[in-house]
């Protein structure tokens, strides 16, 4: 719109825009004899917008040309100073300078962009930033943003259609209170488990019925201020002044632990921990691409995000798990010589047969009575006694299938193998992996006996995994 206050782009400002423009021969041939050009200067207009110049495409910024002829065409002053014509415009067409340096508001001394640049900062830093804002805002402090946006956008609002805020309850409460419309018996009962049950104790002490806890965080944090006692100093003893500023500091310690308790229970409540059957049956989700240890590791950044924040997050997390456990699979059908996804069906169904054949083969060469010693010279193969302590013996278990279970690409073709012959998950293998050589290091070397009292499983695994550690050199055995 135009502005009434400003007057006709001077000379000056002509020269700045680099202006005559370059102009055909017959245009020079008027101007080499004094004809003045039928170009004027329309008027200055007040701008808000940031369009973009027509002939170069690059973002305009203040001041620019607009052509008073032709619709929708504005110029920077690059493009306006070379003469540049496109479409139906023409470089003798009349124009407008489009510019903002100007107050907005009377007696603000602040320029319109300056307005503009500040409303920006504003929604990036939220109200009541305002130091912030003053590192934001060239040449303006902290306390001048502030004092500027309560004067003039809310105290006494001197720009047309600014919303009015009158105090009611609605505005100062966010909203009008309304009496409660239901009655307690129409309500659904909330649960009320016994206490000491499992129920009771799977709620963390929560009690539904109250919406409370039982037992808050640092539940005796009430004892530091209950022998406080505000008149126990006399005014007219010399240590007043000392014995005053410690009961502040020890209200401001009791303080401090009421806002970490709040801010335990509404990271409970945000997350929905409150249902612990939920919560486990949750993490057990991520088992095969996070897996179970790396989720619980991540649940300390509850504090840090909000509940729908923090789905977001895991379920980022189990994705990219998901894309790792099916290019695991792509590579090992590569490995097997499959090029194509056709071929993928057959190869699973002979995987699974020779499986199942390999298992039978070892039944068979478990069983006594097909044993080739039996054939033996000298060896009698219907000696019920043979056969008995034969039977006696304890069978090998065959081995485990840990493909694509949580922690297998971590593995090396050797430590798969012992992770299948001794039945142990890739994680607890890594787990046990890490902590042999950890006391390792602590020590210098590390005993069978020591090993068996760290991993607390099966004596024959935990041997087969410290021979297999000290034959890698992960590990050091004692020296004879």
């Amino acid at each position: 719109m135009a502005n009434p206050n400003l007057t006709d782009m001077t000379e000056e400002d002509a020269a700045d825009l680099q202006f005559p423009k370059d102009c055909s021969s017959s245009r020079m041939e008027m101007l080499d004899h004094d004809i003045e050009l039928d170009v004027s200067v329309v008027n200055d207009e007040i701008i808000t917008s940031d369009p973009t110049c027509r002939v170069c495409k690059s973002a305009l910024t203040e001041p620019y040309i607009r052509c008073a002829v032709c619709s929708n065409t504005e110029l920077c002053p690059c493009c306006f100073s070379s003469g540049s014509e496109i479409g139906d415009h023409r470089n003798d067409h009349d124009y407008i300078i489009i510019k903002n340096e100007f107050p907005l508001i009377n007696g603000s001394g602040w320029t319109a962009k300056q307005e503009l640049e500040f409303l920006d900062v504003l929604q990036e830093c939220g109200f009541g930033n305002w130091v912030d804002m003053g590192k934001r805002m060239q040449g303006k402090s902290a306390e001048e943003c502030k004092n500027h946006y309560l004067q003039y956008y809310i105290d006494d609002q001197a720009l047309p259609g600014l919303p009015r805020i009158k105090e009611t309850r609605a505005s100062l409460f966010s909203c009008e209170p309304v009496p409660y419309l239901y009655k307690l018996q129409d309500l659904e009962e909330p649960p009320r488990f016994t206490s000491n049950t499992l129920n009771c104790k799977l709620l963390a002490g929560y009690n539904p019925a109250r919406s409370d806890f039982e037992v808050n965080f640092d539940n005796h944090a009430e004892l530091l201020i209950s022998d406080l006692n505000y008149d126990e100093f006399d005014s007219s003893d010399d240590k007043v002044g000392l014995g005053k500023a410690l009961q502040i500091a020890i209200v401001q310690a009791y303080n401090n632990r009421l806002k970490e308790r709040m801010r335990r229970r509404k990271i409970i409540r945000d997350h929905g921990l409150i249902a612990f059957r939920r919560t486990i049956s949750w993490i057990q989700r991520y088992e095969c691409t996070i897996t179970r240890t790396l989720a619980e590791r991540l649940l300390i950044f509850m504090q840090l995000m909000g509940g729908v924040e923090f789905d977001y997050f895991m379920e980022g997390l189990h994705r990219t798990g998901e894309l790792k456990n099916y290019l695991n699979k792509l590579s090992e059908f590569r490995s097997n010589g499959l090029k194509h996804f056709h071929s993928v069906i057959m190869f699973q169904k002979l995987s699974k047969l020779r499986q199942e054949n390999e298992r039978e083969r070892k039944q068979y060469l478990n069983n006594p009575e097909y044993s080739w010693k039996s054939i033996l010279p000298g060896c009698n193969i219907n000696s019920t006694s043979s056969v008995s302590n034969a039977i006696s013996q304890r069978k090998s278990a065959p081995p485990l299938t840990i493909k694509g279970l949580p922690g297998y690409e971590k593995l090396t073709p050797a430590e798969k193998e012992l992770c299948s012959v001794t039945r142990i998950v890739p994680t607890n293998y890594l787990d046990f992996k890490q902590l042999l050589i950890g006391e390792n290091k602590k020590n210098g070397c590390l005993r069978l006996a020591q090993a068996r009292v760290l991993l607390k499983i099966d004596v024959n695994k935990t041997r087969k995994i410290y021979d297999f550690l000290s034959e890698k050199g992960y590990i050091n055995k004692p020296a004879q």
